[in-house]
């Protein structure tokens, strides 16, 4: 080796070993967050949110329901949470510190009536008949869903705003996990129901049930996914929590160009085939804007449904902060849902 060479390869490998000790101190400074995200259709994608984190080291989480993912970040078992505007309601009437940060994929809900049921779609003097039908004969008519969830505030919205009251007028089946309303369905165990993709699209697909509507005619509209942290968490990692709303921002942006990724990973997390998960994004739109005046109407009408027991619309406004994703997307809050 000439001495030029040795000058050179030596400087190289000094350089070479300050920009390594610069990376490992770098990744040793990167700071660390778990987020949690449900098992529907517009929740997994959030499984991709780690490969998209720059400045963050971000562990996904899957949980079976929004409800497990809410419990988690109040318990402090996680950082940042998937869950729903309906859960952030909840979450703000129960007195739970809970801040929203970005929005993430709306839609996903759809009712469906089983086997057995003559109903046309958007038949909903029909569907009074029949539960008229079925109180007068001692039967009420048996509907689903997991209580709590966007899909159960969607088709309580749907059926107050056109004259059925869920608590009055049927038969409410709570069954938690979304991924057991086929079986339901195939039982005979109830007769409507209102779940999430991928699952309603599996069993459209099954001919375990039928098409009834989609729930966005009332306060909610189609909205569904919210991202939210805690407030001790946003003061003390501040640069972490907006790191990984630039993660979702880029995640909202690679699901409107190419959803192949996202039809990958339902089929991962659910075992689905594909052209299933390919039939639930038909239902789902990427949106990482939070909704102000929707958020507002969504608390007046779940306290009319009496989900909640208080007005809770003066935290609902001042607990969804702007301030992440106006850095990340370089745009004004007028110009994300505020």
């Amino acid at each position: 080796m000439s001495l030029r060479s040795f000058t050179f390869g030596a400087v190289t490998s000094v350089v070479l070993a300050l920009s390594a000790a610069a990376v490992t101190a770098q990744a040793a400074d990167t700071e660390a967050v778990k987020l949690g995200f449900a098992k529907c259709a517009h929740c997994l994608p959030m499984a991709l949110t780690p490969d998209l984190a720059t400045g963050v080291k971000i562990e996904a989480i899957n949980f079976n329901s929004g409800n497990d993912v809410l419990t988690a970040l109040v318990s402090k078992s996680i950082d940042v949470a998937q869950v729903t505007y309906l859960h952030y309601i909840t979450a703000l009437d129960k007195g739970f510190d809970v801040v929203a940060i970005s929005g993430q994929v709306n839609g996903g809900s759809e009712i469906l009536t089983a086997k057995g049921i003559d109903l046309k779609a958007d038949d909903w003097a029909g569907l009074k008949a029949l539960i008229a039908d079925r109180k007068a004969k001692g039967e009420p008519l048996r509907v689903a869903a997991s209580r709590g969830n966007a899909q159960d505030i969607h088709m309580r919205g749907a059926f107050l705003k056109n004259g059925i009251d869920a608590n009055k007028d049927v038969q409410f089946v709570n069954i938690p996990n979304p991924s057991d309303h086929a079986a339901a369905l195939q039982r005979g165990e109830v007769d409507v129901i209102c779940t999430v993709e991928p699952f309603a699209s599996q069993i459209r697909g099954s001919g375990v049930g039928r098409h009834f509507t989609l729930p966005y005619d009332q306060a909610a509209g189609n909205l569904t996914n919210l991202i939210v942290t805690r407030s001790d968490v946003i003061k003390e990692h501040p640069k972490a929590v907006e790191a990984t709303v630039a993660s979702v921002v880029a995640l909202v942006d690679k699901l409107k160009a190419d959803k192949g990724a996202w039809i990958d990973t339902i089929n991962k997390y659910t075992g689905m085939d594909k052209t299933v998960a390919a039939e639930a994004l038909k239902n789902a739109s990427p949106d990482y804007a939070m909704h102000k005046d929707s958020t507002l109407a969504i608390a007046a009408m779940m306290r009319d449904l009496k989900y909640i027991s208080h007005d809770v619309s003066a935290a609902a406004e001042k607990n969804l902060d702007y301030r992440f994703l106006e850095t990340v997307t370089n745009k004004p809050k007028t110009e994300l849902g505020f």
